[in-house]
């Protein structure tokens, strides 16, 4: 009896354990898991309501339509009015091939889709028709053509924003694909080595060169202790492994605001090393590197690295953005927007506002501040630096008449062999309007050469059309 007895209680516990098991399992899959497979891109679900629901429209800022949708006797039809224009950012729709973009972002909203209820699914069924919201970007379309048009076909990324409110204005990646025609072309598109499909704005990850010297200088500047002196002889040796200036160039001796304007590179690589791994990783984690920038695309996070094995030629090298530094084009328009902004860095917003089918506003986006990454005071010291480098020097290809403008050039090198062309900036310097970043993909020029113009212009036309 005994013996039986313990084998119904060793039945109990294993059916105890199984069950217990199950519920952690189910939870642990409702809290975490289900989400993400709710509104992945080829879940079958998310077209169930699109026979019967019109979906929304885009607009841009202004109220142009940039996408809509057409009901036919057998199918409803998305339209992308600009074609491969805003492909990075509203992406596509399609039952074969899934949703991207803005489309699947807000594809709740584009539909007018609540959580699902009994009652609601009854509804759905007496009365299945219905029409989904609009969305209204933050993008200019005009500003958007020209950004496109600027890049005159080059790999690389546009991103053009307000410094104060975070409202995307612009942001472009080349190259890019048609969603109108993806049917017809989407072998192509997945073959082709350039990867049209990435949006190099928000994902792209690339050495940032010079224009993390900003980031630099702010660490410098809260550093009291370290020495702001240094004798440029042309390049810089750590552990046997030597930095060089820009063809080799010795810049004497130099403060702070010389080392931006001449962009030294070994200036910036021994003042890294004085500032030191901790100090400058927390830094760069103020300007959102290591970490989720908040966005309505999927955003890649910049990386800095500053563990504890790092070296010093490590910390040398990414103190003027080589090395292990990886940038995305949209974080380094944050960090432009931060020093512009008296060192506030706000939320960068794509979506500005839902409205229903009416026209009736149902959410509005505001501004929102999401990191401290200095204070005003340092802010305007590196913002002022930054007027410098374009009145005098490696920007001043980015200058505009009697307006001041704060920017920084990068060239980096990176494994392709040559070099990307970077440039960042803002401008009024003093009640900065428009913030940029600016980067032409393995270009082989300097940023000041040809990303330097490119923003001058985008910054001309948004300031004369952004009001």
């Amino acid at each position: 009896m005994n013996k039986e007895v313990k084998r119904m209680a060793r039945v109990l516990i294993a059916m105890c354990l199984l069950f217990t098991s199950l519920i952690v399992y189910l939870s642990y899959f409702q809290i975490f898991t289900a989400p993400k497979i709710k509104n992945n891109s080829f879940n079958k679900r998310l077209w169930i309501d699109e026979e019967n629901i019109l979906r929304g429209m885009i607009l841009d800022r202004n109220g142009k339509t940039l996408a809509y949708s057409e009901k036919t006797e057998d199918s409803t039809i998305r339209h992308y009015n600009y074609g491969s224009l805003y492909s990075h950012i509203i992406g596509y729709s399609y039952r074969d091939y899934g949703k991207s973009g803005l489309e699947l972002t807000y594809n709740n909203e584009l539909l007018n889709l609540k959580e699902s209820t009994t009652l609601k699914e009854i509804s759905k069924i007496i009365k299945p028709d219905g029409e989904g919201n609009n969305i209204k970007l933050t993008l200019d379309h005009e500003l958007q053509e020209i950004a496109r048009n600027s890049l005159k076909g080059k790999k690389g990324s546009i991103v053009a924003m307000n410094p104060q409110n975070g409202e995307i204005y612009a942001m472009v990646s080349q190259p890019d694909f048609d969603p109108n025609t993806m049917k017809q072309n989407w072998q192509s598109i997945v073959e082709n080595p350039d990867s049209p499909f990435l949006n190099r704005a928000t994902s792209g990850l690339y050495a940032p060169g010079s224009i993390f010297k900003v980031v630099t200088a702010v660490a410098g500047l809260e550093n009291p202790n370290v020495s702001k002196s240094y004798d440029c002889k042309g390049s810089f040796t750590v552990e046997g492994y030597t930095l060089e200036d820009y063809g080799g160039k010795a810049h004497g001796k130099l403060g702070l605001e010389e080392a931006l304007v001449k962009s030294c590179n070994s200036y910036f690589a021994q003042l890294g090393l004085q500032v030191g791994r901790q100090e400058l990783g927390g830094v760069s984690e103020r300007f959102m590197m290591n970490k989720d920038i908040p966005f309505d695309l999927p955003v890649k996070a910049s990386k800095f690295a500053h563990g504890e094995e790092l070296k010093k030629t490590d910390i040398a090298a990414s103190s003027i953005g080589q090395g292990k530094t990886l940038v995305t084009p949209l974080n380094m328009a944050m960090v432009a927007s931060a020093i512009g902004n008296e060192g506030n860095m706000v939320k960068p917003i794509l979506v500005k506002e839902i409205l229903s089918p009416k026209g009736h506003l149902i959410k509005l986006n505001d501004t929102e501040t999401i990191s401290q990454v200095t204070d005003p005071l340092i802010a305007n010291q590196v913002k002022n630096m930054m007027v410098e480098v374009v009145k005098r020097g490696t920007g001043t290809n980015a200058s505009i008449g009697d307006i001041r403008v704060a920017g920084k050039t990068g060239t980096a090198e990176n494994p392709t062999g040559k070099s990307h062309a970077w440039f960042i900036g803002f401008a009024p310097a003093d009640e900065p309007k428009i913030a940029i970043s600016v980067i032409l993909e393995s270009d082989g020029t300097t940023g000041g050469k040809t990303a330097a113009p490119i923003a001058r212009q985008i910054m001309i036309e948004g300031l004369n059309r952004i009001k």
